[in-house]
This record gives C-alpha cells, structure tokens and sequence, in this order.
C-alpha cells in the first residue's frame, strides 16, 4: 500500500477503519443539494488522489475508478451512483457481479 496517500485509507478521514468501502467513500465526498449537477473532471481535480479501499486487499487512487466514467457531467447523486457503478464494473474493480462481466465465474 502507498504511504503516498493523502489520508489513511484505513483512518477515519480514509475509509473509517476499513468500515466504508469504494462507492461508500466517494459518495461521502458530495453534498446531494450543493454539487450537484457535478462536474465529472472538476471533481477528479478536488479528490483524483484520493484513497479508495476497494476490498480488505485493495485500495486504489479515486482518479483511477474515474478513468472509467463515460459522463462529464452528472446532473443528480442517483446518476452519480449509476455512473461510478458501471465504471467500477468496467474497469474489474469488483470481483461479484450478478449480471457482469464474468457471471458464470461470480454469481449468486
């Protein structure tokens, strides 16, 4: 793990102890009546470094998951979710998918 990282990913500005993990955190860096509509580069600016902990085994800078986020713009936080949602699954970050991109591997 990097000692590059602006806060702790296991702390409690980080992931609260490894007690919140990846859309968790990143929805925790907005205000749902004030960044929004969000601009998509504006806010990889403010928070690109930022750690996400992924899993107990991974944690990965916020600019990385944002690599994979088709929008420039999210107009609401329920399009953010949906966004950053399909990002993570574009981009592998999860290993469960119900419906994705391996399911016969990783089902319910």
């Amino acid at each position: 793990m990097s000692s590059d990282w602006p806060v702790d990913p296991d702390g409690e500005e980080g992931s609260e102890g490894m007690r919140k993990y990846d859309m968790r955190i990143i929805a925790d860096k907005v205000d749902e009546e004030e960044d929004f509509p969000m601009d998509v580069a504006e806010f990889v600016d403010e928070y690109g470094d930022y750690p996400i902990r992924i899993n107990h085994r991974k944690v990965v800078p916020m600019s990385e998951i944002f690599e994979y986020v088709e929008e420039a713009e999210f107009e609401t936080i329920l399009e953010m979710h949906k966004g950053v949602g399909a990002a993570m699954r574009a981009g592998d970050f999860w290993e469960y998918h119900p419906k994705g991109a391996n399911p016969e591997i990783k089902h319910a």
